[in-house]
């Protein structure tokens, strides 16, 4: 019997393997787990059912072309080829194509950028912006051969000539659609006083054909444009992400048409109807005002202006006396009061005193009003009415008792 080392009877398996038509294509219908997305670009999980499992890997070359974001727990009809991993002695499922079981790739991967976009706010209310009520300029993002710039045209030049309109052609769909229409929203962004708001769009298609207005670039540029932006891609029953985050979504490019582009005939018809309010409103001013001035022309004041001034005229001339009266009683009785304080103060004024007979003595500075205060030969000032008189104490009586008549010296 031949002994084999492990790598020879690994590499004589997978020759079998590669020798069996079956396992060359191969399509395995599972659930996803133990995914995992490589740094390298390989994708490695593990099919399984309710009774086994089957490791899988996804290169890089075939992990590109997904279009969806394989996970755990989805379940997807994997095609390739089964052959044998010669380091780990194990076969595995070398995936080519994958898509999910029951739902269509396209949709899955719209469903799920959809849900990623929303979780980040770029749908919300608050992000949509109003669209302008009178714009002068309008910019067109769209095919130049399309129906969509034939449409918004014919809408635009029948609501109204005045309204400009700006096209920056893009393709629509297929290859290098999706940088062209970021390029030209780039452009409008970087020159945005050139329009007041934007249409993008293109007419209807299947949903390859709308895929470019799905795509997470052209999303996030719609949501970072600094114009309000209005979505008109395909039909009405056509939903695109482009929709979701703009901040209108129109039905048609025609309908984008009406939103955008005010009618000429409406605000015609709007400036005739405030025409109208304002003459009505200045007239009936106007009336009441020749009310008013009538009123006055006709009033008593103004044809007889003594008669309702004489009343007044009298009451003036009466209360000006009472005025008069009052003051003057007030006046009397001030000066009465001043009369009596002068006599009260002339009675107090020491002078008045020395007038009638009284004198003052001072010794130095001090009034002498005891002799209590005074000793033998202090020099003393007597004050009198009409001069000074200077002496020299020379003896001291109280008063009571007996004092013998001694000469003095003055």
């Amino acid at each position: 019997m031949t002994i084999y080392n492990v790598s020879e009877i690994n590499t004589y398996i997978k020759e079998l393997f590669s020798t069996d038509n079956n396992l060359r294509k191969v399509m395995i219908r599972g659930e996803i787990s133990n995914f995992k997305f490589h740094s390298s670009g390989h994708c490695y999980l593990t099919l399984k059912d309710e009774h086994a499992a089957l490791r899988a890997v996804i290169f890089r070359r075939f992990a590109q072309k997904l279009r969806f974001r394989p996970g755990n727990g989805m379940k997807v009809i994997a095609c390739g080829s089964i052959s044998v991993y010669d380091r780990d002695g194990t076969y595995q499922l070398y995936i080519e194509q994958l898509v999910p079981d029951g739902i269509g790739d396209l949709n899955l991967y719209y469903e799920q950028l959809k849900n990623k976009l929303s979780s980040e706010g770029l749908f919300n209310p608050e992000h949509k912006r109003s669209l302008p009520v009178y714009p002068k300029t309008i910019g067109i993002i769209t095919s130049k051969t399309g129906a969509v710039l034939h449409d918004i045209y014919n809408v635009a030049s029948q609501r109204n000539p005045a309204v400009k309109l700006l096209l920056y052609p893009v393709m629509v769909q297929g290859d290098g659609s999706v940088e062209q229409i970021v390029k030209a929203l780039q452009y409008f962004d970087c020159h945005y006083d050139l329009c007041d708001v934007l249409i993008i769009g293109r007419g209807g298609g299947s949903m390859e054909d709308l895929w470019s207005f799905n795509d997470e670039r052209v999303v996030r540029a719609v949501y970072a444009a600094k114009l309000p932006i209005v979505s008109a891609v395909g039909h009405e029953t056509d939903y695109t992400l482009t929709d979701f985050v703009s901040d209108v979504r129109a039905s048609t490019p025609s309908h984008a048409a009406q939103l955008c582009v005010p009618s000429r005939e409406e605000l015609l018809k709007k400036i005739y109807l405030l025409q109208t309010n304002l003459s009505n409103v200045i007239e009936n001013y106007l009336d009441s005002c020749h009310t008013r001035l009538n009123n006055c022309r006709n009033n008593k004041l103004f044809n007889d202006t003594y008669s309702p001034l004489g009343d007044s005229w009298q009451e003036l001339d009466l209360l000006i006396s009472q005025l008069n009266n009052a003051v003057n009683h007030q006046f009397t009785d001030r000066q009465h009061i001043i009369t009596v304080l002068s006599e009260k103060l002339a009675l107090l004024n020491p002078e008045t005193a020395l007038q009638r007979g009284y004198s003052m003595v001072y010794r130095g500075n001090t009034i002498i009003t005891s002799t209590d205060q005074l000793t033998k030969n202090d020099l003393l000032q007597i004050i009198l009415s009409d001069g000074q008189v200077s002496a020299t104490v020379n003896a001291l009586k109280k008063k009571g008792e007996h004092y013998a008549k001694k000469e003095t010296n003055i």
